[in-house]
């Protein structure tokens, strides 16, 4: 399977993708485009050779309350209005690679799109909407954490990521 990931454009035909999830089909089919064109998200797809679109994230800037947050992290912060995120609005593998890891290269390839813009601007974390208790459960895995008061958002800290990709891009 030969696979890329790319900018959403124009040229991808977004009909034959199907996670399985009404709201997600409808949201890439009808809107990924025209929240790219509006600069509302960015849109990246996974593209096999053979199969066409395989998945797609979107990515978007975000402010987090500090009052948001759990206690002891956010004692650790300066008391701005806002704080810096990235957040992770919809990510969905089609129905056609389940089992295949899709969903775990998606993320990844997400996070480190949101680290080679922190190295530009201050992003203090990543957040994710997950739509389900399943959807929590795999977000747990990689180490996101929900917040306290919103336990379907979860987020993950720009710190813990980095150094989990130093650690796997440093030989043993």
């Amino acid at each position: 399977m030969g696979l890329t990931i790319q900018p959403l454009a124009r040229t991808h035909d977004r009909r034959a993708f199907s996670c399985g999830q009404d709201d997600l089909d409808a949201w890439f089919r009808r809107q990924a485009g025209q929240d790219t064109r509006r600069d509302v998200a960015r849109v990246f797809v996974a593209v096999d050779d053979d199969l066409g679109i395989v998945g797609f994230y979107s990515l978007g800037a975000f402010s987090l309350a500090i009052t948001d947050l759990p206690p002891a992290l956010a004692d650790k912060l300066p008391r701005y209005d806002a704080i810096p995120a990235a957040l992770i609005g919809r990510l969905a593998r089609d129905a056609r690679v389940r089992g295949q890891g899709m969903g775990d290269l998606l993320l990844a390839d997400a996070i480190g799109r949101v680290l080679e813009a922190g190295t530009r601007l201050g992003i203090f974390a990543i957040l994710v909407d997950a739509k389900d208790a399943r959807a929590a459960a795999f977000y747990q895995t990689f180490g996101f954490q929900p917040f306290p008061s919103r336990l379907d958002r979860m987020f993950l800290l720009t710190a813990t990521a980095r150094a989990a990709m130093e650690r796997l891009q440093t030989p043993p």
